[in-house]
């Protein structure tokens, strides 16, 4: 049955135009070319993230931390209330005082003051954001950097689907660690701080990983290594807005995120779409008939093009924030300075993963 399915799923007629085939990545005359077994390797190098990013966040970041001046607010513990607990965890996380007044003989107050308390509680803390944000950070720059490495040298003509040209070595790594990264990401996805747009995380998440597989069992590795190279370029710069946020370094937390909003619109806004969907959507069909292959390809693209404007709606909502509330304040020697004023919930942000 499971062989009948595969044998089914995988035929060519569903992956590539008509007169190509699996036949046409088979390795010869010293050309090498991706196979899909190659994806298990993504597997182990999952799990090492993980364990790297434990001792990254215990011995690199908290100390950065410490050294940028992160300071973590005292949060009062709710004191214990069985059936307040109850309440919480099972009904509601806002209290309904009528009835819990009757149940615990506690005044309307004192319950929204416990409810308070027990918010708090499970808020993450300003050092654990600060972690993530830093892991992100390092990631996402090594990134750009291995994947400008990888397209030295690479005509735009070869960014095409089914471009058959060798796998190099640069090339199969950076794939398995981008590929190991964001399956590291959907593994701990529950352990991470949550935020406002989670649910378009792990849409995210599923889309990329299907998209670097499928781009990689198929053979489009340059379209596959350009979109995430142009992904990775903007996602440092968010989270190092992000850590000095944390950090209370509020200018450098300001401009950077206004740096970041610029590169991000030009490369998911036009680069993405106007340049990578062309090639990848417009130009192949004047060389050959539209197949699944290339609907689905191009379907996944869309999915995260359409992520890309959710979260350029609230990218371009923070900047607009920002730029059109300076301040005028006086010092304490009487001096006027001008203070950028942008708060940056963490409801409003995103985590910073490329998509793809």
């Amino acid at each position: 049955m499971l062989a009948e399915l595969s044998e089914w799923f995988w035929q060519e007629r569903l992956w590539f135009p008509k007169g190509l085939g699996w036949a046409d990545l088979v390795d010869r005359d010293g050309r090498v070319y991706a196979k899909a077994n190659d994806l298990w390797v993504a597997l182990p190098i999952a799990l090492v993230f993980l364990i790297v990013r434990q001792i990254f966040e215990r011995t690199v970041a908290t100390p950065l931390a410490s050294l940028l001046g992160v300071k973590e607010t005292v949060r009062l513990k709710a004191p214990h209330n069985p059936t307040l607990e109850c309440y919480y965890c099972n009904i509601s996380k806002t209290p309904s005082q009528v009835n819990l007044c009757k149940q615990t003989g506690s005044s309307e107050r004192q319950i929204q003051r416990w409810f308070r308390r027990r918010r708090n509680q499970d808020r993450p803390s300003l050092l654990k954001k600060f972690r993530e944000a830093s892991w992100r950070f390092t990631f996402y720059l090594l990134a750009f950097i291995a994947g400008l490495a990888s397209l030295i040298d690479v005509s735009t003509s070869a960014i095409l689907p089914l471009y058959f040209d060798t796998l190099l070595p640069s090339q199969y790594w950076y794939y398995m660690i981008e590929l190991g990264f964001y399956g590291s990401l959907l593994f701990s996805v529950a352990s991470d701080v949550k935020r406002k747009d989670f649910k378009e995380q792990i849409v995210h998440h599923v889309a990329t990983i299907l998209l670097i597989s499928f781009s990689w069992c198929v053979n489009y590795i340059r379209a596959g290594t350009l979109i995430m190279l142009v992904h990775d370029s903007s996602d440092y710069f968010l989270e190092s807005a992000k850590m000095f946020n944390y950090a209370g370094w509020r200018n450098a937390c300001n401009y950077i995120f206004i740096i970041f909003a610029a590169v991000f619109i030009v490369t998911r806004l036009i680069i993405f779409p106007f340049w990578i969907i062309y090639c990848t959507w417009v130009y192949p069909v004047t060389i050959y008939k539209p197949f699944f292959g290339y609907y689905f390809f191009n379907g996944l693209l869309m999915t995260l093009q359409c992520l890309h404007i959710f979260w350029a709606i609230l990218i371009i909502r923070i900047a607009i924030r920002f730029l059109t509330s300076n301040e005028i304040e006086m010092t304490s020697n009487g001096s006027k300075r001008a203070k950028a004023v942008i708060k940056m919930k963490k409801d409003e942000l995103f985590t910073g993963n490329s998509p793809l």
